[in-house]
C-alpha cells in the first residue's frame, strides 16, 4: 500500500521516471548514479569527526580500516534510512549498498591521501555527471530532473536506479499493482510537460 507525504515512494518513483523514460539514459544513469555517490563519500571522508565521536577501527581482509563518523557518515545514514521508510525491502538492500560505499570510500580515500583523491573524485565526477547530461540531451531529450527539483533528484536518484534495476531484471514491486499505478502518473506528468511546452512555443 501507497504512503503519503516525504515517504510517497509512487509520488517520488514517477516525478524522476517522468524524467527517464528512454532506455539508453536508464542504462547511463544504472552505470553512473552510484559512483557519484560513492566519490562524494570518498572526498567527505576528510571532514572532521561529528562531536569528535571516536574513529571505528578494524581490520578487513589483513587491512586496516578507519571509519570517522563525519558528514560522509551522516549522508550515508540519512540516505539509507530513508529508503527504507520508502520501501523496506529495496531500501534494505540500498541501505546496505550505502554501507558497503561508506566503509570501501573510506578504505580506498586512507589509502589514497587527499592530495590525490580530490583529484580521482573530480575526474570521476566529471565523468560520471557528463554522462548524464548527454543521456538527458541526445537520448531522452528533456533536462535533468535536478534542473526542477534539486534535493529530490539527488536524494531519489541512486533508489531510483536500484529499483529499475530490480524490476527489469527480476520483476520486483514495492506492492502489486505500483508499476500501473506509477506508470499512469509518469504518463500524466509527460502529458502535462508536453502542453506546457507547446504553450511556450505558441
Amino acid at each position: 500500500m501507497g504512503k503519503i507525504g516525504v515517504f510517497d515512494l509512487e509520488k517520488h518513483f514517477a516525478f524522476y521516471g517522468a524524467y527517464h523514460r528512454n532506455p539508453i539514459n536508464i542504462a547511463i544513469h544504472m552505470l553512473f548514479v552510484w559512483p557519484i555517490l560513492f566519490t562524494a563519500l570518498l572526498i567527505l571522508y576528510f571532514t572532521p569527526s561529528l562531536f569528535n565521536l571516536p574513529y571505528i577501527e578494524f581490520s578487513l581482509f589483513g587491512n586496516d580500516v578507519i571509519l570517522v563518523l563525519n558528514v560522509g557518515f551522516s549522508f550515508a545514514l540519512i540516505y539509507s534510512v530513508f529508503y527504507v521508510c520508502l520501501d523496506v525491502k529495496a531500501g534494505s538492500l540500498a541501505a546496505l549498498l550505502c554501507a558497503i560505499c561508506w566503509v570501501a570510500s573510506s578504505f580506498i580515500a586512507s589509502r589514497l591521501g587527499f592530495s590525490l583523491a580530490w583529484k580521482v573524485v573530480l575526474l570521476a565526477q566529471l565523468l560520471c555527471w557528463t554522462g548524464q547530461f548527454i543521456g538527458h540531451g541526445v537520448f531522452e531529450k528533456r533536462a535533468p530532473a535536478l534542473l526542477d527539483n534539486l534535493v529530490q533528484a539527488f536524494i531519489m536518484a541512486p533508489f531510483f536506479v536500484l529499483l529499475e534495476a530490480l524490476q527489469t531484471f527480476f520483476g520486483y514491486e514495492p506492492y502489486p499493482g505500483f508499476h500501473a499505478i506509477v506508470q499512469a502518473k509518469i504518463e500524466a506528468q509527460i502529458n502535462e510537460w508536453q502542453e506546457k511546452k507547446q504553450k511556450l512555443i505558441h
